[in-house]
C-alpha cells in the first residue's frame, strides 16, 4: 500500500532546514551553494528542488525518502500565490526517478504532498496528475486510482476545469490500456462525456480510442451506449463507426465481412483479428439466444463457423462469462436457453422490462389478496373459537 503519512517536521526553522538540505545537496556534489539565498525560503526551495535528483544516483532509498520529505514539510507551508512553480517543478524532478524502487520513493513522497495540501488547493490537481504518471513507473497505477467516483471524490473542494478532467481523463486511459482494458474504457467513456455537442467535433481522435479500447476489451460487451456518446455520434461514416455497428447488433458474417473489405483499416487501429473473432461469436451465440431458447450444436457450428469439435468448448467458455444462462444437452446435442443478457438496450427491451414489471406488479397483488384472505380466514376462525370458549365456559358455570 502507497504511503499516505504526514510530512514529517523537524525542530528547525524552515530557512534552516534549507540550509541543511544545501549542505546535503553540495556534499553529493551538486552545484548549489551552501549559503541561504538573500530572496528568501522561495528561492532556496527553488534551488534545492533543481538539485535535488543528484541524491537519486545510488542512493539509499531511506535516505532518499528522508531527505524528499523534508522538502515537502518546507514546501507545504509556502502560500499558494507563491508556491505553484515550486511544487511544479517538485513533481517534474520525481517523475523523473531512474529506477522503480526509486519510483515507488518519489511515489511516497507526492502521496505525502498531496494529503498535506489543503483540499480547497488547486495544486491537489497538478500533484495527482504527476501521482499517476510515476505510479505507472512502478506498476502501482491501482493504488492511486481505482474509479472515476474515487477520482472526483479527491477533488470535491476544489473541483479541476473540464480542460484539466479531460487531460487527467487521457493520462489514465494512457496508463490503463495495456493492463487494465476496462478501466481503461470506463475512462475513456467518461472522457467523451465532458464534450457537449458545440464542442464534440474536436474529439475525434478521443472517440476514435474510446471505440477502440471497448472492442478490444475481451470483457467488454454492452457497447450499445456508446452510440449515444455525442463524440462518437460525428464519426457516423466513417469506418471506425461501421465497425462498432457491427459489434453493437450484427453477427459474425457481417465482421468477416467487413475485415475482408477493410483489413488494412481494422490492423491499422491495433485490433487483433483473432480477438474479434472471438468476441464477435460470442456476441453472435447472445444474439441467437435472445431468439432461440433452444439451438443444436449443428446450428451454432453454420451461425459462429467453428468445427464440430469446437461447440462444446466454445459453450463452456460462454458460460463462464455468465453473459448467458443456458444448460448443454451433450446426448442430444442441444444448448437450452434460460436467459442471456441484451446486446443493446433500446426501446423493446425497456417494453419488455416494462411488461414484466407489471407482470411482477399483477403477481404481488394476487399474493397480497390471498394472504388478506388468509389473514380474514384466520380472524374469523379465532372469533368463533372464542366465541365457542366462552359458551363452554358458561355452561359449566
Amino acid at each position: 500500500m502507497v504511503m499516505q503519512g504526514p510530512a514529517v517536521f523537524i525542530d528547525l526553522t524552515l530557512e534552516d532546514q534549507a540550509q541543511e538540505l544545501r549542505k546535503y545537496f553540495k556534499s553529493l556534489g551538486a552545484e548549489i551553494s551552501e549559503e541561504k539565498s538573500s530572496k528568501g525560503i522561495e528561492d532556496d526551495l527553488h534551488k534545492i528542488i533543481g538539485v535535488c535528483d543528484v541524491c537519486f544516483k545510488d542512493g539509499d532509498p531511506t535516505e532518499i525518502d528522508g531527505i524528499l520529505n523534508s522538502i515537502v514539510s518546507i514546501m507545504v507551508t509556502i502560500p499558494l500565490d507563491r508556491g505553484e512553480n515550486i511544487v511544479l517543478a517538485f513533481c517534474e524532478k520525481l517523475t523523473k526517478a531512474p529506477e522503480i524502487p526509486l519510483a515507488k520513493v518519489c511515489l511516497q513522497s507526492l502521496w505525502r504532498l498531496f494529503n498535506n495540501l489543503e483540499h480547497s488547493s488547486p495544486l491537489r490537481y497538478h500533484v495527482y496528475y504527476h501521482l499517476v504518471q510515476v505510479a505507472k513507473q512502478c506498476d502501482q497505477v491501482r493504488e492511486v486510482f481505482s474509479s472515476v467516483d474515487q477520482l472526483k471524490g479527491q477533488f470535491v473542494q476544489c473541483p479541476p476545469s473540464n480542460e484539466q478532467m479531460q487531460k487527467m481523463y487521457r493520462l489514465l486511459h494512457d496508463v490503463l490500456k495495456d493492463t487494465n482494458s476496462e478501466l481503461a474504457a470506463k475512462v475513456m467513456i467518461e472522457l467523451l462525456g465532458t464534450y457537449t455537442s458545440e464542442n464534440a467535433s474536436v474529439a475525434r481522435e478521443d472517440a476514435m480510442k474510446c471505440i477502440v479500447t471497448a472492442l478490444a476489451d475481451p470483457n467488454t460487451f454492452l457497447l450499445d451506449p456508446l452510440l449515444s456518446l455525442k463524440p462518437v455520434r460525428f464519426l457516423e461514416g466513417e469506418l471506425i463507426h461501421d465497425l462498432l455497428s457491427v459489434f453493437v447488433s450484427e453477427k459474425l458474417s457481417s465482421y468477416l465481412n467487413f475485415y475482408k473489405n477493410h483489413k488494412e483499416f481494422v490492423t491499422s487501429q491495433g485490433l487483433n483479428h483473432e480477438q474479434n473473432m472471438k468476441k464477435m461469436r460470442l456476441l453472435s451465440f447472445m444474439q441467437l439466444a435472445e431468439t432461440y431458447p433452444e439451438m443444436t450444436f449443428e446450428q451454432l457450428q453454420k451461425e459462429l463457423q467453428i468445427q464440430e469439435e469446437e461447440v462444446e468448448p466454445f459453450i463452456i467458455e460462454v458460460l463462464k462469462t455468465k453473459l448467458v444462462r443456458a444448460r448443454m444437452d451433450q446426448k442430444n446435442r442441444k444448448v437450452h436457453i434460460s436467459s442471456t443478457m441484451h446486446r443493446t438496450f433500446g426501446r423493446p427491451q425497456w417494453q419488455q422490462l416494462y411488461d414484466l414489471l407489471c407482470l411482477w406488479k399483477n403477481n404481488l397483488n394476487v399474493v397480497e389478496g390471498g394472504m388478506r384472505s388468509v389473514a380474514a380466514a384466520q380472524k374469523d376462525i379465532l372469533l368463533k373459537l372464542n366465541y365457542s370458549l366462552q359458551t363452554v365456559s358458561l355452561e359449566i358455570r
